[in-house]
């Protein structure tokens, strides 16, 4: 990628990439490279955190759904 050789930090898109591929561990060596290289730790944890809090919000939703249709 020219992004890479650039030293441009990694796009909104390219961020949310490595946060999903990360939480389901098959990140790939050179992401998580031009992650650490050209990336800014706040933006990574806070998209991390927004992405568990939505992550645990459809798991209990998932849960009350079935509950619901349980009854």
């Amino acid at each position: 990628m020219d992004d890479d050789r650039q030293g441009k930090p990694p796009t909104l898109w390219q961020m949310l990439q490595s946060i999903l591929a990360a939480a389901f561990g098959v990140q790939s060596g050179k992401n998580r490279a031009r992650d650490f290289t050209h990336g800014k730790a706040c933006h990574f944890i806070v998209l991390g955190v927004l992405f568990t809090l939505a992550f645990v919000a459809v798991l209990i939703g998932l849960v009350q759904l079935a509950l619901h249709l349980a009854r």
